[in-house]
């Protein structure tokens, strides 16, 4: 590890290799920087010193005010699709590409001040915002979703006007790339092809190598994004999370799950949960999450074409086809993912003969959308179910004639329960525990915050005196919840 500012590498490859989407840009001033939170098993993992990075040095390191020699912090360029309407140029309004570490992966800020891409923005960030993705984003990696991490929090020691002055704050994060189908947008929208294939050159060398060896790389990268995007999303329908923001800038190419802003994880399960404030119409609801990817996805598909063949009808005719394995893949994930829930075999036997009953899934969640059921309680209570004990199950209905029915069913398959703890949590980020941690961090108050991280670093794990954490919200705060962007 790490010890010492001289002996951090950060390598600008994506500046290097595509300068027309980079400008080169300094992180604001910090006036008091306070590390908040540190990601110390994180770090270790990137090669970084926890130590060292609670010294001047590296505070400065992650807020960007001191870099090391030979850096070219950046923010990125890249357009988007923001509720269905493009928006040529978007960027990186308050964030930073600070470089590549030498684990490969992109140490990039959130909050660190105004670049050219702010559009009226201060570019800035306030200290809830930014713990709410540390405490999110770890959660979603404790849960094996595939996420972009959190480094660190510090205080700036600024102060942040939104609707009350807040203190501010910079997220450090960590992620594979920052690529975002939202940077081939842009590129796409330059008509510059070859800038547009050094892009996806870039992309492929780095997310997904084995396209180059394919007749068609292009066809080859969009295929391996839209499969790496269909898991993604079934793995977020498996968790009840609903990321309440899915715009084009915010759909990576590695497959990573990026930008907490308006996310929240679903209580009672409806397929219409929304919960950020900005989404009127329910474009981003939890059971829309797998068609808006799809969409995103066309997207993509169509800033490849000129890739794709030089005959307009054939890349169209291409992309198509291969856009289809989206919802083939998504399909393969979901059902597999739920059975596993459910304690039954993936659904078929390998050959295409199925298993179990096709309405198997289904008819479980429509059982629990007509009842009202706490998702995430159900499944874990199921285990014991599974071990013989109904109660648990049966305490969350006001009538029982509809599951009791639905459990001799069930049981009748005869679900595994071991393998049922290993992927139903038992603890997920509580939206209301969330804002409570939160508020008493706004209060300066970290121990709420440092104690829901330890309990949703392990959420397949029961412990005892943790009930409170595994509980569903009053039903009072669950009706009137809502997220903001935190800009």
């Amino acid at each position: 590890m790490v010890s010492a500012a001289t002996t951090v590498r950060l390598d600008d490859r994506f500046a290097r290799d595509l300068p027309e989407l980079a400008v080169p840009w300094q992180a604001a001033d910090v006036p008091g920087p306070r590390l908040l939170v540190l990601n110390e098993r994180l770090a270790g993992e990137l090669g970084l010193d926890p130590d060292w990075l609670r010294t001047d040095s590296g505070l400065g390191l992650l807020t960007g005010t001191s870099v090391p020699e030979g850096s070219t912090p950046v923010a990125q360029a890249y357009a988007g699709h923001q509720f269905g309407g493009f928006v040529p140029r978007l960027g990186d309004g308050r964030a930073l590409l600070l470089g590549e570490l030498s684990s490969g992966h992109d140490l990039h800020l959130k909050g660190s001040g105004r670049t050219p891409f702010a559009r009226g923005g201060d570019g800035l960030a306030a200290v809830a915002p930014m713990l709410r993705e540390y405490v999110i984003s770890e959660a979603m990696h404790a849960l094996g979703v595939p996420t972009t991490r959190s480094l660190a929090v510090v205080a700036t020691g600024a102060r942040v006007r939104r609707e009350t002055v807040l203190d501010g704050a910079v997220l450090a994060r960590v992620a594979a790339s920052h690529l975002r189908v939202g940077s081939f947008e842009y590129a796409a929208s330059t008509r510059d092809t070859e800038l547009l294939r050094r892009l996806a050159d870039h992309a492929i060398a780095r997310h997904h190598p084995g396209a180059r060896e394919a007749d068609n790389p292009y066809r080859a990268l969009f295929e391996a994004v839209a499969a790496a995007q269909a898991e993604l999303v079934a793995r977020w329908m498996l968790v009840g999370f609903v990321h309440g923001v899915m715009n084009t800038d915010n759909m990576t190419i590695s497959g990573e799950t990026i930008d907490y802003g308006p996310c929240a994880f679903m209580d009672t399960y409806d397929p219409a949960t929304v919960f950020s404030s900005i989404d009127q119409g329910g474009r981003y609801a939890y059971g829309n999450q797998p068609k808006v990817a799809e969409w995103n996805l066309a997207r993509f598909a169509e800033c490849l074409l000129p890739l794709f063949a030089e005959d307009q009808d054939d890349a169209v005719t291409q992309a198509v086809e291969s856009l289809g394995g989206f919802r083939v893949r998504y399909a393969e994930v979901l059902v597999a993912g739920f059975h596993a829930k459910l304690g039954l075999p993936a659904g078929t036997d390998g050959s295409g003969t199925a298993t179990t009953p096709d309405t198997v899934v289904p008819d479980t969640l429509d059982l629990l959308e007509r009842h009202r059921i706490d998702f995430t309680l159900f499944f874990r209570r199921l285990g014991a179910a599974a071990r013989g004990d109904d109660g648990p199950v049966l305490e969350l209905f006001t009538d029982t004639a509809d599951v009791e029915v639905w459990l001799r069913r069930w049981h009748a398959l005869e679900p595994d329960a071991a393998g049922m703890d290993e992927v139903n949590p038992v603890y997920i980020p509580r939206n209301h525990l969330v804002e409570e941690a939160l508020g008493a961090a706004t209060d300066g108050d970290l121990g709420p915050v440092r104690a829901l991280l330890t309990v949703l670093a392990e959420p397949y794990r029961q412990r005892d005196g943790l009930q409170r954490y595994a509980e569903p919200a009053p039903a009072d705060f669950t009706g009137s919840y809502r997220t903001f962007c935190g800009t």
